[in-house]
């Protein structure tokens, strides 16, 4: 049996201590604030860059990692004696990420790195990611691993919703009329990412019916949900209590959202994330 080396990127929020135990290689996505480009890291080191969020009217660019950043990780797991490379990592319809490492495999030619496109993000790429780390621990071949992530990339659901219009605004989602009307009406987009893409799902007033109405779309089978949140634990914790009460059976966490996600939702954003 093959050993399988598995890579995704930062938009999985995956801790470092969780990446250091699986030997699991995370490439950082990048983003541009006020002139300086930083890499976005790990939860826990978020917190500078919303204060720095909140306190500004400019508003960050995110970018990829490059190509070399992949040949890099590449390199490496094949050094460290593995024998295939499983890549999983955010939608390519949000990122240029899954182009980055599939251009670093074409470069080394090499039919051992497998690129997944996830179609997802947060919660749900880590989900991915934690699967495919427990199949190959479990000699899962790279064949079913993969087949596996095909087809579970389409059975997933991501709802989000914002605590204000401010920040949708600036990343040029909404007009300043619509962001405007919105803040009078407390008006509260439900965003669903869907096919690979963010879309706007309904609009509604109040964040507690906003997020009332997220639960209620979790069908009852459900296996794995997370509560992803910007800045807002208290709430967080509250909605955990409440979905482990409806939902014995299944497996409930709390993931942190960092800037390249985060920057176009905001502090006290809310999202759920479930399979």
């Amino acid at each position: 049996m093959g050993k399988i080396k598995i890579i995704t990127d930062t938009t999985s929020y995956i801790t470092e201590e969780f990446a250091k135990k699986m030997d699991l290689s995370v490439v950082s996505l990048n983003y541009i604030f006020d002139g300086v480009t930083e890499r976005e890291g790990f939860p826990g080191e978020f917190n500078d860059f919303y204060e720095k969020l909140m306190g500004t009217k400019l508003f960050p660019t995110t970018s990829q990692p490059s190509t070399a950043d992949f040949l890099t990780e590449y390199k490496k797991a094949f050094d460290d004696g593995y024998d295939e490379i499983i890549a999983i990592l955010l939608s390519s319809k949000l990122s240029g990420t899954y182009n980055s490492a599939v251009l670093a495999k074409n470069i080394l030619e090499d039919e051992r790195i497998t690129i997944i496109d996830s179609l997802q993000a947060a919660s749900n790429l880590r989900f991915l990611v934690e699967d495919a780390l427990n199949m190959a621990s479990k000699g899962k071949t790279k064949e079913e691993i993969v087949e596996y992530l095909e087809g579970k990339k389409n059975d997933m659901f991501v709802y989000l919703t914002v605590d204000t219009l401010e920040y949708l605004r600036r990343g040029g989602r909404l007009s300043g009329v619509q962001s405007a009307i919105g803040e009078i009406l407390n008006i509260k987009p439900i965003i669903q990412l869907k096919d690979g893409e963010l879309k706007l799902l309904e609009k509604i007033r109040g964040k507690n019916k906003a997020i009332k109405a997220i639960s209620k779309r979790i069908p009852d089978n459900v296996e794995k949900i997370s509560i992803c949140h910007i800045l807002n634990e208290g709430e967080a914790l509250r909605l955990k209590e409440d979905l482990e009460l409806r939902f014995p059976m299944a497996k409930v966490s709390i993931d942190v959202l960092g800037p390249v996600i985060g920057c176009h939702l905001g502090p006290k954003a809310m999202g759920i994330c479930f399979y």
